[in-house]
């Protein structure tokens, strides 16, 4: 079996693993640390691979850490109250990766989020590193697999 399996049995049960003993040290650290950082390397190589990250130029890592917790719409203030207010139960338009995307967009404005993937939670946030390209870089316009998914996306 290759590394990239064995790393992904290890996420796949990550209590069970010497994953989670990892992620405890590396939460204090990344607790500190500001929403969007921008690191070296992918925390999960193998997932990061998977979603089209290569290491070379042109390419950067960043992970953003995401506010967990319900959707729920603000309750009414005054006036009548209604029976089914619709405070609780509420779904959310964006799933957490979604946000966690836009925001590293956001930041990097030259950058085109690739994909992102989710590292770890607590309970209070989640944590995502979002795989970005840059397309106007010549190493990545010479690179036709990562061009043509470039291509595929609309931002």
């Amino acid at each position: 079996m290759s590394a990239y399996k064995y790393m992904g049995r290890a996420w796949k049960r990550a209590g069970e693993s010497f994953v989670k003993a990892l992620m405890e040290k590396m939460l204090i650290k990344w607790r500190r640390e500001p929403s969007i950082q921008r690191i070296d390397k992918p925390t999960r190589l193998d997932k990061a691979r998977m979603l089209g990250y290569k290491a070379k130029q042109g390419f950067v890592m960043v992970r953003v850490k995401v506010r967990k917790g319900g959707a729920r719409k603000q309750r009414p203030r005054s006036g009548r109250r209604q029976k089914a207010m619709g405070v609780t139960k509420y779904t959310r338009a964006k799933s957490l990766k979604e946000i966690a995307q836009e925001r590293a967009g956001r930041k990097y404005p030259n950058l085109k989020p690739l994909n992102a993937y989710w590292v770890w939670e607590d309970g209070k946030h989640a944590w995502f590193e979002v795989v970005m390209v840059d397309p106007s870089h010549p190493v990545i316009k010479n690179d036709k697999t990562v061009a043509k998914a470039l291509g595929n996306l609309t931002f």
